[in-house]
């Protein structure tokens, strides 16, 4: 079986998670907030804790510090995307707009997650973790024409991850932690004919309207947690760029060929346990948007005949991002846990590049949280959270006719219920 192949056999079951999600745009960027109902009720701070067996999905390091146990969740998820047009077309040489506001269809989504860690000896444990991240997802409702004239416009993108986690404390308070991830990814475009018909792309057939393509790849997690004395802990992981196979269908669409790779990430914070019922994180994140040329390539001056789908085609203009999360817990009686967070984050989408970020208008830059856990039994809790993203916008000229000035705007909220069983 060649390598890639084997990608796709093992990726398989990632795939799962893609299908079952395909979530719309997420709220940094577009990765999740968090993973799992605790992490995301505390706006996806803990790196320096272990809350429970997903919490591997923030620093594998985590599991030497949670018991043997298995957690589900499912999370509603509705993003409200909007974009508004200001100023008469000018028409041909110029590509103007539909004038006007407009909001997406399609705001609710179900994103599902399922973890489970397996204590191997007093200093080791093994685990495992199946989640959604993020995505992209747009379907304009638009006057006749489409966005760019070219009919109904959108796009659709999923992701899938499965993680396997190995984690061993090398000494009294200080653990690490591995974990490789198999992952799956989906997309499809529609309404691009227009780029094609001016002599944008580089490979007009394998630019839109083609349906669902699958890519699948690989990457890497690892992580450190360390004890540092007074209740405090210091947590740290770093996520490798997930190297994924090409989608061959949109190849006149993204830059490299139809590449589609997942950022790196960066994840470093401190965690605070009282000893009294209440813990604090505070967590620092870094998305590295800007390392992916489909993602990152500016609109213009890559937009030019022939170029879409090249090494140094139009992308979307994305920038690396920095994140910042707060997030507290308090165990107000032996069955009731209460959980509250605040995150900040970059917009990674400038000002210049509005027109293309139609097709995926990831702008929230903060994050409200809460939620609970409930204790039913010695093995059994049930745990809610929810999160609010208030407004976000970012205006801008349209660079294909000066003319008119494009505003792009999103607002969210989540609401994620879970069960957790310790065994």
């Amino acid at each position: 079986m060649n390598k890639i192949k084997l990608i796709k056999a093992a990726g398989a079951i990632a795939a799962v998670a893609a299908l079952a999600s395909s979530p719309a745009l997420a709220t940094e960027g577009y990765f999740s907030h968090g993973y799992g109902a605790i992490n995301k009720s505390m706006a996806g701070a803990g790196v320096a804790l272990g809350m429970d067996a997903m919490s591997q999905a923030i620093n594998p390091a985590s599991l030497t510090g949670v018991d043997s146990q298995f957690t589900a969740d499912i999370s509603v998820f509705s993003p409200h995307r909007s974009h508004t047009v200001t100023g008469t077309p000018s028409g041909p040489p110029a590509f103007g707009l539909n004038e006007g506001s407009f909001d997406s269809d399609r705001d609710y989504f179900l994103i599902p997650g399922m973890a489970g860690s397996y204590t191997i000896d007093p200093v080791s444990a093994f685990g495992w973790a199946f989640y959604g991240n993020g995505g992209m997802n747009t379907t304009w409702k638009e006057p006749a024409g489409g966005v760019f004239y070219a009919g109904k416009t959108g796009v659709d993108l999923g992701q899938g991850f499965l993680q396997f986690t190995y984690a061993r404390e090398l000494t009294p308070g200080v653990s690490v932690g591995v974990s490789p991830i198999l992952v799956a990814q989906r997309f499809k475009a529609f309404g691009l004919g227009s780029f094609g018909a001016f002599g944008f792309s580089s490979d007009p057939a394998n630019l839109t309207d083609n349906g669902y393509d699958w890519s699948y790849g690989y990457g890497g997690k690892i992580g450190v947690q360390a004890d540092i004395g007074g209740g405090f802990s210091f947590g740290a992981a770093y996520q490798t760029q997930m190297y994924m196979t090409e989608f061959d269908k949109y190849a006149g669409l993204f830059a490299e060929q139809g590449d589609f790779d997942i950022p790196a990430t960066l994840q470093a914070g401190f965690g605070w346990d009282s000893g009294a019922g209440v813990k604090v994180a505070l967590d620092y994140k870094r998305i590295f948007y800007g390392d992916i040329a489909a993602i990152a390539n500016p609109f213009m001056p890559n937009m030019v005949p022939g170029n879409l789908g090249t090494n140094n085609g139009a992308g979307f203009g994305w920038e690396t991002i920095n994140a910042y999360k707060l997030g507290v817990e308090w165990q107000a009686s032996p069955a009731i846990a209460l959980r509250a967070g605040v995150g900040l984050n970059d917009n990674p989408i400038p000002s210049s590049e509005v027109m293309f970020n139609i097709l995926a208008p990831g702008v929230q830059e903060q994050h409200y949280t809460a939620g609970l856990t409930w204790q039913v039994s010695p093995n059994s809790a049930v745990n809610f959270g929810l999160m609010y993203s208030p407004s976000s916008s970012v205006s801008g000229p349209n660079p294909l006719d000066s003319n008119q000035t494009i505003q792009i705007e999103m607002w969210q909220w989540e609401s994620t219920v879970g069960w957790t069983w310790t065994f």
